[in-house]
């Protein structure tokens, strides 16, 4: 339960699936970010270090499987790849549960690289078939997984947002913020290289942390831009920034479903994300999905979609959201209807759905 997106949509879910069933949560580390209801019991199938080798994780699946499947329940879900080869192999060590399984991320291109990958491409086309049910947090993930992995029994559930109060605060200067993990799939360094070559007035806000965080310090302090662009670390209160930003930056090279873009539309902010596979088009242009990519700049329903990895192109989206304030006005002000169909309570009534089905 550390500070990623899919550790979040569990604690939601947990504090209103609670509501209505007993829950059980099973964790293989001692990490816990987020706030955890009290009446939740909570198991540790082990207290690994999270960074432990991929060679040992890999080598410990069937222990943990065993070890899961004496873990008594109706029904057993998942989230992420390692937790669903444990639910899946305990079936083969006579756990008794309907298994659902839960894909965050684009798997084709999450695991598109290495030893690692081809590993991780062959344990996901062996295993996530032999669920009863694999959930998918976007219609981008859920072909994913039809095409590439030959899965049949999925289903698609976004992740929720619970709104919250965002007061807005001026600032004297022109600030972008953007959150997410520090790795190569968030692609930051992206956001630095744009915000020199927009050569603009204005500040980057970047919250998060991960192996690439020095990486992109040294970056920031290469292109003269130790003073524009602020390092936060992992913040618990992320409204505390978003209250204080102009337009939110979101710069992945894939994506499952990325939640800071409902919290920054929550937050009526403007929005400039790469259109990556998969989730920000599902989010900011809804009604075209499936049907096009933008090849450079797209003025979208509810946010600007810019074409992955292409610095020039996320510059000239940031000139324009910084210099057009009509734009950034309208985006504000539309920003509430595109998280409509996120709300938490109509997730989860789906989620209910298929919990209630399987129970029965």
């Amino acid at each position: 339960m550390a500070s990623g997106g899919a550790e979040r949509v569990v604690s939601l879910l947990l504090k209103h699936l609670n509501q209505k069933y007993e829950i059980e949560l099973v964790l293989m580390n001692d990490t816990i970010f987020y706030e955890i209801p009290e009446n939740v019991k909570i198991t540790f199938l082990e207290k690994s270090n999270p960074t432990e080798p991929g060679l040992i994780k890999l080598l410990k699946l069937p222990f943990l499987a065993y070890k899961y499947s004496k873990i008594k329940s109706d029904i057993s879900l998942s989230f992420m790849n390692r937790p669903n080869y444990i639910n899946v192999l305990s079936k083969f060590f006579g756990k008794k549960s309907k298994i659902i399984i839960s894909e965050r991320a684009m798997p084709s291109k999450q695991h598109s690289l290495g030893l690692q990958g081809k590993i991780n491409r062959f344990l996901i086309k062996t295993f996530y078939k032999k669920a009863d049910l694999v959930i998918a947090n976007s219609k981008g993930n859920s072909y994913d997984l039809q095409k590439n992995f030959c899965v049949k029994k999925i289903k698609t559930i976004y992740n929720p947002i619970e709104p919250k109060e965002c007061q807005k605060t001026k600032n004297e200067k022109f600030m972008f913020v953007t959150i997410g993990r520090l790795d190569e799939g968030k692609n930051h360094a992206l956001l630095i290289k744009a915000l020199k070559e927009s050569n603009l007035n204005a500040n980057l806000l970047i919250i998060g942390d991960g192996p690439l965080r020095k990486e992109l310090e040294d970056l920031s302090k290469s292109l003269n831009l130790k003073e524009k662009v602020k390092f936060l670390g992992i913040q618990k209160d992320v409204y505390r920034f978003l209250s204080k930003a102009d337009c939110f930056v979101f710069s992945s090279n894939y994506e499952g479903f990325p939640n800071v873009l409902l919290e920054a539309l929550n937050c009526s902010l403007p929005v400039i994300s790469t259109d990556c596979k998969s989730g920000p088009r599902e989010i900011l242009a809804p009604e075209t999905y499936f049907l096009k990519e933008t090849e450079s700049v797209e003025l979208a329903k509810y946010g600007i979609l810019v074409k992955p990895k292409s610095v020039e192109n996320f510059a000239k989206a940031m000139k324009l959201m910084y210099q057009d304030k009509e734009l950034r006005y309208n985006y504000a002000i539309n920003s509430k209807k595109a998280i409509e169909n996120f709300k938490i309570e109509k997730i989860i009534k789906e989620w209910e759905r298929i919990l209630d089905e399987f129970e029965s």
